[in-house]
């Protein structure tokens, strides 16, 4: 009821740091990173600033010490070119001509604040920002964090949309984080170098929709007790409330967010160069399921998601996982699309 028909993936390899090696000519390339002030944003940034991929690296953000963080990174001794642009009459300067826009802006829940406020703002952030892209750089590949994803993603496609440039293979919500966190937690238990850990998580980036695919783990977890599975599962599910309690109140998940969306960008950056078998979860638009977006892993090539690699064949479990997530998402997607239609 809940899914379509899927041939199953069969060893689908989801690369940790997509560690890749080719032949093919040096092509560099303008990355945007748009809220790069912020706790995401500079880790971010500082990450991007040496990927040798990267030509051009602009920094967006409304904060008044943006083009200071600019200045910051330009005295790395790496090749990127770095320029800051502060505040809405300096996006579009920022924007045009970009190969790759990560969106990390947004603000956290802060006291007093509902999710519904927090949505709102947020959702307006990234409506304009794509607004500009579909105007400066309407072929860009478009990687969304900002939370909550699952919505995010289909109001930059509707905004694409409208302005008649939208392509699904080119907008993307970064899901990366919990295939990190699945691999730190399945190499701290198999005691194993969690960068040799290859583990697909699939469905969204938001508690139950989280769907770490454990039965398809390379090397298998080294737990045979449901109980113990479950609880890993509900541990990556709802990692960052782990994080946000071991800093006392005082942020969220930035630094670990950060080396995802550096890893995702790093991968869509190789993909476009033109290396071969660049694979990546990822949220896009899909037919998978009755969802109509989706995480799961993607070959990335010179047009961003070249191919949709399925999630494979799910056991018992994670079919109950996968049943679960489904209203869900499809509540997500609706807040989302319903928000950029206004």
């Amino acid at each position: 009821m809940f899914s379509r028909a899927l041939k199953p993936v069969a060893g689908v390899a989801v690369q940790n740091g997509a560690k890749n090696f080719s032949t093919t000519s040096q092509k560099n390339f303008k990355v945007v990173v748009a809220g790069a002030s912020g706790g995401i944003g500079q880790p971010l940034a500082l990450l991007l600033k040496q990927n040798p991929l990267v030509t051009r690296l602009a920094l967006y953000d409304i904060a008044p010490v943006t083009p200071g963080v600019a200045v910051d990174l330009s005295h790395m001794d790496t090749p990127a070119q770095v320029t800051g642009h502060k505040g809405p009459e300096e996006l579009a300067a920022a924007i045009k001509d970009s190969d790759l826009v990560v969106i990390p802006a947004g603000v956290p829940r802060k006291p007093g604040m509902t999710r519904d406020d927090l949505f709102n703002t947020n959702a307006s952030i990234v409506r304009d920002l794509a607004a500009c892209i579909a105007q400066q750089s309407p072929k860009a590949i478009v990687a969304i964090i900002t939370n909550p994803v699952n919505s995010m993603v289909p109001i930059a496609s509707e905004v694409l949309k409208k302005a008649g440039v939208y392509d699904p293979a080119r907008v993307l919500g970064v899901t990366t984080l919990d295939v990190v966190r699945a691999a730190a937690f399945i190499g701290e238990i198999n005691g194993v170098d969690p960068g040799k850990v290859s583990i697909p998580v699939i469905g969204g980036h938001s508690g139950v929709t989280i769907i770490p695919l454990l039965s398809q783990s390379n090397p298998p977890v080294k737990l045979s007790d449901q109980a113990k599975i479950e609880a890993l599962t509900k541990r990556i599910q709802e990692a960052g409330t782990e994080v946000v309690k071991a800093k006392a109140g005082g942020g969220s998940a930035t630094l670990s967010m950060a080396y995802a969306g550096a890893r995702l960008a790093g991968a869509v950056l190789k993909g476009l160069k033109g290396e071969s078998n660049v694979v990546e979860c990822a949220y896009v638009k899909s037919d998978l399921t009755e969802a109509s977006y989706f995480a799961n892993p993607l070959l990335f090539g010179k047009c961003g998601v070249e191919k949709n690699l399925g999630y494979g064949k799910l056991n018992e479990y994670e079919q109950k996982l996968l049943k679960a997530a489904i209203p869900e998402l499809l509540k997500n997607i609706k807040t989302g699309e319903d928000f950029a239609k206004k």
